[in-house]
């Protein structure tokens, strides 16, 4: 079992119709037929999402994310038309706001890694591979990779895991002049993002995106290189064979797995709320990740 803790009720804006709530963002259209993406402070761990908000995280996620698209626009269009907030909208929608064009997505997230972590490190300790792709020997937890590669992953609903493909079940799914754009697209982004990063003393160990199609153009949509979507990693403490610290939520997991919370991961009640010390803490992250990036103070 996992999911919602606490399913929030969708709100009742005039000239808006509900159309999903995500983890951590809820999803309206407006009577043009645009989508109006706004960003709560909700975070989810362990396919739970938590009963605890962390203040000023879904801002902190749409800022990130316009500063990026500004960046990346002449490798690839984004989905953004206006962060204007709707008529009508609380005020709290204020920062958090995204109307952006209705696109025909594309059912896969495109994950680049240029750093060994995660479930690309699971799969390479048992077959010095990574969604299939053959890594050479030597590589530990953290190691900087040959290249950057292209780890597609099926996206997958509230409180399940999304699932590593291969490139060639990306090509059978969405044809192999779609997966092609895909990977050269994602790595062109990767690369751009990285190097950017790097200058700023981050390194972005991996990320993924969501892509859409606005007629023939390929468009980049949802969130983007923002701590929940990416593993970002202090440069200046960079070791690899241990895991790094970072600049997102595994503050939240540390805490969840410890004997502090009392929760067992393996059962299936839910997670407990977060005590006051985690939720200042892991809004710091997200707040660090922002300022070091961007260059400017949160204010």
């Amino acid at each position: 079992m996992s999911g919602f803790v606490e399913k929030p009720e969708p709100l009742e804006v005039p000239g808006l119709t509900h159309l999903h709530t995500g983890k951590v963002r809820d999803l309206y259209q407006n009577e043009a037929g645009d989508l109006v993406m706004v960003a709560s402070d909700r975070l989810s761990a362990y396919d739970w999402v938590l009963p605890t908000e962390i203040p000023d995280k879904g801002r902190v996620l749409t800022q990130l994310s316009l500063w990026w698209f500004d960046l990346l626009a002449d490798l690839v269009p984004h989905h953004v038309i206006s962060s204007e907030v709707p008529a009508g909208a609380p005020a709290d929608w204020a920062g958090r706001t995204l109307v952006c064009k209705s696109l025909a997505m594309v059912p896969v997230e495109c994950v680049a890694r240029g750093y060994l972590a995660g479930s690309g490190l699971v799969e390479y300790n048992a077959s010095r591979t990574v969604c299939g792709l053959a890594l050479p020997e030597g590589l530990d937890n953290g190691s900087e990779l040959p290249a950057p590669i292209f780890t597609p992953a099926t996206k997958a609903a509230v409180g399940e895991h999304d699932e590593n493909v291969s490139y060639e079940e990306v090509a059978r799914q969405v044809g192999a002049e779609t997966a092609a754009l895909l990977r050269q697209t994602t790595l062109a982004v990767y690369g751009r993002a990285r190097d950017i990063a790097r200058e700023r003393g981050i390194i972005l160990a991996d990320t993924k995106f969501e892509f859409g199609f606005a007629g023939e153009e390929l468009v980049i949509a949802d969130e983007v290189l923002t701590p929940d979507s990416s593993r970002f990693w202090p440069a200046d403490s960079w070791e690899p064979g241990r895991d790094q610290p970072s600049y997102d939520k595994q503050y939240v997991r540390d805490w969840l797995t410890s004997p502090e919370s009392g929760w067992d991961r393996t059962s299936e009640q839910p997670p407990p709320a977060l005590p006051q010390h985690v939720v200042d803490a892991t809004r710091a992250k997200y707040v660090e990740a922002y300022e070091q990036l961007t260059g400017v103070r949160w204010a």
